[in-house]
C-alpha cells in the first residue's frame, strides 16, 4: 500500500517511527504520525503549529496525565530513543485508521497518490480520546479554518 504514497506522505509515515522511539512508545500512534507530518515547515505552517510546539504540548499532555495518577517528573526529559529493537513497530489501531482513512481521502479525490495532506485531513477526523485529537485540542487548532484551508490546497 505505501507504494501509493507521495513521497513526503511515505517520509512522515516513516518518521511517525521515530517519534514513537523519541516519546518512549512500542507502537506508532495517531499523535506519532501528526508530530512527524509536522516537521514539514510548509504543513506546519498551514496548520499554524511549528513542530517544536507539538512536542512541547506533547511532553505537557504526558506530564498532566502523569501527574493525574500522582506521578511528578520534575525537569526530566528523554535521554534517548526507546529499545524497539530490529522488528518494525506495530501501528496503534488509531493510527491504522488514520492511514485506511487516508486511503480512502485520496480515492474520493480521484487522486493517485496518498500525500500528506490527505494524512492530515484523515488526524482530523480523530475524535478524543485518541491521542491526535487530544494534541490537536492542546494546541487550540482551529479544525473547521484547517480543514477549509486544505480544502483550498487540493
Amino acid at each position: 500500500m505505501f507504494e501509493r504514497f507521495a513521497s513526503a506522505a511515505r517520509t512522515a509515515v516513516q518518521d511517525a517511527r521515530y517519534e514513537a522511539e523519541r516519546r518512549g512508545d512500542r507502537r506508532i500512534g495517531s499523535d506519532h504520525l501528526l508530530l512527524a507530518l509536522l516537521e514539514d515547515d510548509e504543513l506546519a505552517r498551514l496548520v499554524g503549529v511549528d513542530a517544536a510546539a507539538a512536542h512541547d504540548a506533547a511532553d505537557q499532555l504526558d506530564r498532566t496525565a502523569l501527574a493525574a495518577i500522582g506521578l511528578t517528573l520534575g525537569e526530566f526529559q528523554p535521554t534517548g530513543r526507546a529499545a524497539l529493537g530490529r522488528r518494525v513497530p506495530l501501528m496503534t489501531t488509531g493510527g491504522k485508521t488514520v492511514i485506511q482513512q487516508a486511503l480512502a481521502k485520496a480515492a474520493a479525490e480521484k487522486a493517485r497518490t496518498i500525500t500528506s495532506r490527505h494524512l492530515l485531513l484523515a488526524l482530523l477526523d480523530r475524535r478524543e480520546p485518541d491521542p491526535a485529537a487530544t494534541l490537536l485540542a492542546a494546541l487550540g487548532i482551529d479544525q473547521p479554518a484547517l480543514r477549509a484551508r486544505l480544502a483550498a490546497t487540493a
